[in-house]
């Protein structure tokens, strides 16, 4: 099997030298991983799961670091400097990420961070990334449940709300409506599938859907009241906005719980707010 560049790779160690060891690349040879990165005790014969990039002079070289992201992944990077040729990112690896200014939708600035994707140039075989987001979104069609669980990395701003990207592979839209908190391009988070629309364009919201998300909350909603001494000073004259900084949810969702809490026996309502029953 071939070594994947860009990507953690399982290597045999097949022989120590005094500035590290090196490990068997296949077809492409002893990689070296630097001293700094070798494990104590290594020996050959032992399998170390590394990474492996193109240093300064374009040699395949190997580090125990995690980087920022991955081959095939999309990240949110800051620009560490910048050139006549493009941008250069910071992802953990001794040398920069690079973006060509033709990968660029706008020029990038020193300090700021973009999300973008990182690939193989199929020209230079260097690791490099671009800002096209688009270009590397899975045409697939998507086979995503309502209400499925789903990881994602908020994209970019626009009129309608959050265009975000789901599970490093298809893109998704949180509404400005159904948004309770604060986000901002680069936040990674957990999220639910509302719909999957009949073009294949996901609806996101970041509460369980339903029922689900209501008896969760009212659970929580309970603890809360016990932890307080029994008792809470929250009602329906509550604002939104104190009810999203305590618990993180809308208040259409606290005034459900509220309701179920009270049905089920669980608490009482009083002039001063909430009470265990």
């Amino acid at each position: 099997m071939s070594i994947e560049l860009g990507k953690f790779n399982t290597l045999e160690v097949v022989k120590t030298v005094d500035f590290g060891v090196y490990l068997d690349g296949k077809e492409e040879g002893e990689i070296l991983l630097p001293t700094r990165y070798v494990p104590e005790n290594c020996v050959p014969g032992d399998l170390l799961n590394v990474f492996l990039y193109l240093d300064n002079e374009e040699r395949l070289i190997a580090t125990t670091l995690t980087p920022l992201v991955q081959v095939g992944e999309f990240a949110c990077l800051e620009v560490a400097w910048v050139n006549e040729f493009g941008a250069f990112l910071n992802w953990g690896p001794m040398k920069d990420l690079f973006v060509p200014f033709r990968e660029q939708k706008m020029k990038m600035q020193v300090g700021k961070s973009y999300v973008v994707h990182a690939h193989i140039d199929e020209e230079s075989y260097r690791i490099v990334a671009s800002a096209k987001i688009e270009r590397y979104l899975s045409k697939e069609t998507p086979t995503y449940q309502a209400g499925a669980e789903v990881d994602i990395l908020i994209w970019q701003k626009t009129d309608l709300g959050f265009k975000a990207i789901i599970d490093q592979q298809f893109p998704g839209l949180l509404y400005d409506s159904e948004i309770f908190q604060s986000l901002r391009t680069g936040m990674t988070l957990k999220a639910f599938v509302k719909q999957v629309r009949p073009d294949g364009k996901i609806d996101l919201i970041l509460q369980k859907p339903g029922a689900a998300k209501v008896d969760d909350f009212a659970s929580s909603l309970l603890d809360y009241i016990k932890e307080h001494g029994g008792a809470a000073q929250l009602n329906d004259k509550t604002p939104a906005d104190d009810i999203y900084q305590i618990f993180g949810v809308s208040k259409k969702t606290f005034k459900k719980a509220v309701g179920d809490l009270y049905k089920k026996h669980l608490i009482v309502l009083t002039d001063n707010g909430l009470k265990l029953a």
